[in-house]
């Protein structure tokens, strides 16, 4: 008796950015990719309703990376129920094991802050104010993890496989593609994951494949072109030597995982070679620094310009002057500094973290820089003073914004319209369909358009739950 025919549900990033998460499933096998926590104003709801399918009937979870909306809604799946493994790589395993708790951190703190205000004000809502998870349930999820290196392949089941591919994202990401059969046909189904651009300074160029039957896609950029402003190294070099002439600090919000190690890498080298100041800088971020460990412990899967840098006996992320600030005290003692410095700080959309109070001390200085170097979701704190507005609300007060903000264009983490296009074209035959998520409504549609136009391929941009059938 023939096998039924495989299924795709979209319960995640389905016309919004955030929130990955695509269930595949057949009779009597169920597999998650990812399981993403939304970060979208909007939706942050979605994160406490119960997950769409029993978790106990999920077989096994791939994850394709750990930034928190791949990886962040674990720790609740399992208290929920879920106990099959999870497969990541090496590098995934390690940095989610720092990001989930700095989650669970965060949400505990939340839940005990929203709980005095509630009682300051004498309110009584509807559920009790708990964390979405805890520190205990990150660690009862951690054990469930199985690593796998690039190119290797993982057996799932009597009839589907698995393999990672280094999708140049940030380190130990990948993109799955998985083998299977459909109604007796072999059939191919690749999962992007998030695609990294080409010739980033830390890791290596995404890997591209010759054939693919269906293609699940992120379409975060699908829309746009990252603005060729110029080298990398020499933007920053421009921004840092204005900044430093006009007596301000330069303040980057730092994401702390990839970013704040390409920063660092990149003021090291232009440190190196005297195109800035000798000035103080700090990373005042203890995840940020976490983060950074496993770089070093992971190095052997950085690109070869800096696997040479470190055979040479360079350090990838140390330079004179750069100081890595652990403590509030240390981190406070920043703003009492004279002359300029360089403060790289979390989080990188200025939602949280130490980056606020830099700003409470910088943001109404004329002579500061504000330097963006990531994409800023809509409604976050980062978005707002990239999109100009005269007066921000940092920590409960109204800021006008005299700062001179800054966006350096070259380090963002995914592809745009024109990578992401490209990342198709190695492909030998049109896929049976495409379905392109992970991106706001109008950058998916757009690039589906293009596609449509270009190449005639069926081409789906999903909604939230909706389902195909792979036949």
């Amino acid at each position: 008796m023939a096998k039924s025919a495989w299924k795709v549900q979209f319960l995640g990033a389905a016309r919004q950015v955030t929130g990955s998460c695509y269930l595949l499933y057949t009779e009597g096998f169920r597999l998650l990719i990812d399981c993403g926590m939304y970060q979208e104003r909007k939706l942050l709801a979605r994160n406490w309703e119960s997950f769409p399918v029993p978790p106990e009937s999920i077989d096994v979870l791939l994850l394709t990376h750990a930034h928190l909306d791949h990886c962040g809604l674990i720790p609740k799946l399992v208290k929920e129920g879920f106990r099959g493994r999870i497969v990541s790589t090496a590098a995934s395993r390690d940095l989610a094991h720092i990001v989930l708790h700095d989650s669970a951190r965060i949400q505990e703190e939340d839940a005990a802050f929203k709980k005095r205000r509630h009682e300051r004000e004498g309110r009584k809502g509807p559920y009790p104010v708990v964390p979405l998870y805890t520190p205990q349930d990150v660690r009862e999820a951690m054990p469930r993890f199985d690593t796998v290196g690039y190119g290797e392949t993982v057996e799932l089941s009597d009839d589907l496989t698995a393999s990672f591919h280094d999708a140049g994202h940030i380190l130990g990401s990948a993109m799955i593609e998985l083998r299977t059969s459909v109604n007796g046909e072999d059939r191919t189904l690749v999962f992007s994951g998030d695609i990294g651009q080409p010739g980033r300074p830390l890791v290596r160029d995404p890997v591209r494949f010759r054939e693919a039957d269906y293609v699940v896609m992120e379409s975060t950029y699908g829309n746009r072109r990252h603005e060729d402003a110029g080298d990398v190294e020499d933007q920053l070099a421009a921004v840092i030597n204005d900044t430093v002439q006009r007596g301000g600090n330069v303040l980057i919000p730092t994401f702390a995982v990839e970013r704040a190690q390409e920063l660092m890498y990149t003021l090291g080298q232009l440190v190196g070679a005297d195109r800035i100041p000798h000035v103080m800088a700090f990373l005042d971020s203890p995840m940020a620094i976490e983060v950074t460990d496993v770089f070093r412990r992971h190095r052997h899967e950085l690109n070869e310009d800096v696997q040479d840098v470190a055979e040479s006996g360079g350090r990838l992320f140390r330079f004179p002057r750069m100081h890595l600030v652990e403590s509030v005290e240390e981190s406070k003692a920043i703003n009492r500094i004279r002359g300029s410095c360089i403060i790289l700080a979390g989080s990188g959309m200025c939602t949280a973290g130490r980056i606020k109070h830099h700003l409470v001390n910088n943001i109404t200085r004329g002579e500061s820089t504000i330097v963006f170097v990531g994409y800023q979701a809509q409604g976050t704190l980062g978005r707002r003073i990239v999109d100009g507005e005269r007066v921000v609300r940092i920590l409960g007060a109204d800021y006008p914004v005299v700062a001179k903000v800054a966006q350096i264009h070259g380090l963002s983490g995914h592809a745009d319209q024109r990578g992401l296009l490209n990342w198709l074209k190695d492909l030998v035959r049109p896929p049976r369909r495409v379905f392109l998520t992970h991106g706001e409504a109008t950058a998916a549609e757009e690039l589906a358009s293009r596609l449509r136009a270009r190449r005639d391929w069926r081409v789906e941009v999903p909604a939230y739950r909706q389902e195909f059938d792979l036949d």
